[in-house]
């Protein structure tokens, strides 16, 4: 009878070397699976953010704007640097940023309506809106403005529209601002606003020129001013009524429809950028919060600036003694109030 040995053969010293393999393996497995999931963790865990984001406000301390208008008495418009545009539907109260995708200092805008408006600036940039300002879009120019800076643009009933600035360019539009054509030749002068009446124009400028064509932009004919100083704006109420406004408080009118102006003495000293005819009164804003206004005669003028300071307004909208003026920020105006103690009566 054969006898099997057993010797060498120690079952529970087998089962000990397999838990020294298996505690082997765990060693060298552990941290290889903290690492992964450290690195799990950083690819794919992002942390959630506490607490609420807040959301810039549409009018920032840094920004300026340097076009307003107002199409309706609580609805306004500002446009002002860096393609910014604002809108109100509360006078100013509250405001919404709108999308341009323009990066262009915005010099001026102008409205037909709560729906249609145009806006102007650097580089002949020109944007339209027909829906309010949910999209603006780039108007087709002429060869001659691309690059220019254009100042001013104003609207007018019919879908007209005039815009002015470097170059001697004068813009006309007559399809809401959507396409333009060039209505003068050009030349080293910038225009600084323009006015219409009807087809009767005029443009205002550097070293005090003047032009006015009454035949609707087909031809321009240079006038004698009064000033060698930049005229900085122009408006007329009717064929015959108007008022030009520039540097150093220059301040002149007519009664004549041009043909002759009077400069009336310079009631400040303060740059004047702005004149309306809001269809009762004359209202002129500039440097320093230089603010003055008029009867519909013109030929008194009230100095309202109140004490100086260092607030400054290029262009003022709105009408029946609510205004709103472009500047730093958006300001409220109420002529209602204000110092009318000084006062120059025109000759």
């Amino acid at each position: 009878m054969t006898k099997t040995s057993t010797a060498g053969h120690n079952p529970l010293g087998a089962h000990r070397t397999g838990l020294q393999w298996l505690g082997s393996i765990g060693g060298a497995t552990v941290p290889i699976l903290i690492i992964g999931g450290l690195l799990y963790a950083g690819f794919f865990v992002k942390p959630k953010a506490q607490g609420v984001s807040v959301e810039r406000p549409a009018i920032e301390k840094r920004d300026i704007f340097y076009g307003v208008a107002v199409p309706a008495p609580d609805m306004v418009w500002a446009a002002g640097n860096h393609g910014k545009i604002v809108r109100s539907g509360d006078h100013g109260k509250t405001w919404s940023q709108q999308t341009t995708n323009v990066a262009m200092n915005l010099q001026s805008i102008a409205a037909w309506d709560v729906s249609r408006a145009v806006a102007v600036g650097d580089g002949g940039t020109v944007i339209v809106t027909a829906d309010g300002g949910k999209t603006w879009t780039k108007a087709s120019i002429p060869s001659n403005a691309a690059g220019a800076k254009l100042l001013r643009v104003r609207a007018y009933p019919g879908g007209q529209s005039w815009a002015v600035g470097e170059m001697g360019l004068a813009l006309a539009s007559s399809d809401f601002g959507a396409t333009w054509r060039s209505t003068t030749a050009g030349e080293d002068v910038t225009w600084n606003d323009v006015s219409f009446v009807k087809d009767t124009g005029w443009l205002v400028g550097e070293f005090g020129r003047m032009q006015v064509t009454r035949d609707g932009g087909a031809t321009w004919k240079a006038m004698d001013g009064l000033v060698k100083s930049s005229l900085n704006g122009i408006f007329f109420r009717n064929d015959n009524e108007g008022v030009a406004i520039g540097t150093e408080g220059v301040l002149l009118h007519t009664r004549d429809g041009g043909a002759k102006w009077s400069a009336l003495p310079r009631m400040v000293e303060q740059h004047l950028f702005d004149v309306l005819w809001d269809g009762s009164q004359w209202i002129v804003v500039g440097d320093k919060g230089a603010l003055l206004t008029a009867p519909a005669s013109g030929d008194k003028w009230s100095d309202r600036s109140g004490p100086a300071n260092t607030a400054w307004h290029t262009q003022i909208a709105g009408s029946n003694g609510r205004y709103m003026m472009a500047g730093y920020g958006v300001t409220p105006l109420d002529t209602n109030q204000g110092n009318d103690s000084k006062a120059v009566v025109a000759k």
